[in-house]
């Protein structure tokens, strides 16, 4: 009952977002009312994160870091050449704090672009925070580069915003992908938990279907609020079945919540999975690798996936050397940075702020990034150019396990046992 009011909620909000962008229909995509200043100095950067409340973390240490680091880099280089202003024009940032509320957020984003006027705008925080700032992105002909966040499910709806990119992959490419290596590995059955948000609701409505065309009998659902508190009941129900692979389709406070009692009750199923947050180089510094050894999550790249991966990763880990809180991201942090090199590139390339223009030389070129040769296909990042797609802990080492020439290591299951506290 409860994954038919997530897919009721999930439907209800595509109608108002489809709605929406048809009552504004005459205000979407249009650059008519772009003038130049050449008195402007600056190119504004605006809109809502999620500063504080449950979401807060991303902005901490996911999104976060990445966004402020590319701001510093262009600004440190002089900022970004627009030929429309023939000179270069650093980055200025007006981003204000949602409180991880949904409402908020939009009201924050029409504030941004109307009021504020910014230039360009930041991405929310999360996939449902995301798509629902898609269609405001339309109407005022905002481009909008995508982070936290991807959907399979809104994939028809967003096609309908032309003015959204999405730099991140997801379920689409990733849950082929781990199916592929249960199959190899010789796994046949799992047990599912998923967050009761469209996050949760994407990745289980793309799982449980490809497990079972695979013939891996799925022995569990359950669906989880994302305050819960207590996961005793649902390790215990999963142990009882005897599923081969825990899957926990949550985000970090759900799954950590789930690493302690799966530990604490002995939980041991060949496959333990947990996504997003598994690829967090802070599960090593809260477990240690010996926990960590073995666990599976999504991403996936890590510094041996090429040259560039390594420069990008070292020049990361020194500029926020001296931050506690900043952590390493093993599924997103090469894409969210690709996709503002993306960004940068097009901006200077079309040699203006006019987000049409910007938006058309996006569709149009080809983006020399961390990821290599960048593209986009259907606004979204081109699977091709994703560095892997499934990672697991070894050694203290995100391995990329995709049964592709781009791992770089062979899946080890089943899993090694919880370490004896």
């Amino acid at each position: 009952m409860k994954a038919k009011r997530i897919l009721a909620l999930v439907l209800a909000l595509l109608l108002a977002m489809t709605l929406f962008a048809c009552a504004k229909k005459e205000d979407s995509g249009s650059s008519s009312g772009y003038k130049i200043d050449k008195n402007k100095d600056t190119i504004v950067f605006g809109g809502s994160r999620s500063m504080t409340g449950v979401y807060a973390f991303f902005e901490q240490s996911a999104y976060g870091p990445i966004y402020k680091m590319w701001v510093d880099d262009v600004n440190a280089d002089g900022g970004l050449y627009i030929k429309e202003y023939d000179k270069k024009m650093k980055i200025e940032l007006k981003v204000y704090d949602d409180t991880s509320d949904l409402s908020t957020m939009t009201r924050n984003l029409e504030k941004a672009i109307v009021e504020d006027q910014v230039d360009f705008i930041l991405p929310p925080v999360s996939t449902a925070f995301l798509y629902a700032a898609a269609p405001i992105a339309n109407k005022y002909g905002k481009v909008l580069m995508g982070a936290e966040g991807g959907s399979a499910t809104l994939k028809e709806s967003i096609a309908q915003y032309p003015y959204f990119f999405s730099s991140l992959n997801f379920s689409d490419t990733q849950a082929p992908a781990l199916v592929d290596i249960f199959v190899e590995q010789g796994i046949e059955s799992a047990y599912v938990v998923f967050i009761e948000d469209l996050h949760g609701t994407e990745y289980s409505g793309a799982l449980i279907p490809a497990l079972a065309n695979a013939g891996i009998a799925v022995k569990g659902v359950k669906s989880v609020p994302a305050d819960i508190q207590d996961m005793t009941s649902i390790i215990q129900d999963a142990q009882s079945t005897g599923a081969d692979a825990f899957l926990c389709l949550t985000y970090p406070d759900q799954g950590f919540l789930a690493l302690n009692q799966s530990i604490a009750l002995s939980y041991n199923p060949k496959v333990w999975f947990m996504g997003s947050g598994g690829g967090f180089s802070s599960i090593l510094d809260i477990y240690g690798p010996e926990v960590c050894e073995g666990i599976i999550s999504w991403g996936a790249w890590n510094p041996k996936s090429s040259p560039a991966a390594a420069e990008y990763f070292e020049h990361f880990k020194e500029f926020w050397k001296d931050d506690p809180n900043v952590f390493y991201d093993y599924w997103g942090l090469v894409h969210y940075y690709a996709g503002l090199q993306c960004l940068q590139k097009a901006i200077e390339g079309a040699g203006t702020l006019d987000n049409a223009k910007v938006q058309e030389y996006l569709v149009n070129n080809h983006f020399d990034t961390v990821l290599g040769d960048t593209w986009f296909e259907n606004n979204m990042i081109a699977p091709d150019c994703f560095m892997g797609n499934v990672g697991q802990w070894q050694n203290g080492v995100f391995e990329v396990i995709d049964r592709t020439s781009k791992a770089t290591s062979d899946p080890i299951v089943p899993k090694q046992p919880w370490p004896a506290s």
